[in-house]
């Protein structure tokens, strides 16, 4: 390898990391536009396969929230807020340009899991990052 002075290398240090699919991406801007909507989705992921219907953003925070009301507890109350009062942060922080992003986290409701040779895990709710998504297929598997 040759370096040059200071004992750099010549050629710029490429980093990579992974990109969500755009057209995923597109599809849940999609969805985040309408609260009431959902699509059979299956997705592959590091740990396995997922299925379930993936919703926007605004639609997870509002069964995050109905689920925690159920729980009894001070506590239950103010997690039940927790995404919200997230978002309210984050808009506080941004700027003008900032408000066009794309997605970059999906949500299921009613997921499973499925695992190499274990039971099926079965999730009311789950939320995960699009660039961790390595393949993605409409309907669930048969």
């Amino acid at each position: 390898m040759n370096e040059s002075v200071g004992g750099a290398p010549d050629s710029a240090t490429v980093i990579t990391e992974p990109v969500p699919d755009i057209q995923l991406q597109l599809l849940i801007q999609l969805l985040d536009r309408e609260m009431r909507s959902g699509l059979p989705l299956t997705l592959t992921v590091p740990a396995g396969v997922l299925h379930g219907d993936v919703i926007g953003h605004e639609a997870w925070k509002a069964d995050w929230a109905r689920s925690l009301r159920q729980v009894e507890g001070e506590g239950a109350n103010l997690i039940a807020e927790f995404p919200e009062t997230v978002d309210q942060g984050i808009k506080e922080l941004r700027t003008d340009e900032d408000t066009q992003l794309l997605p970059r986290w999906i949500h299921l409701r009613d997921a499973t899991l499925l695992l190499g040779g274990a039971a099926p895990l079965r999730l009311p709710l789950w939320r995960g990052r699009l660039s961790d998504v390595s393949g993605w297929a409409l309907g669930r598997p048969e």
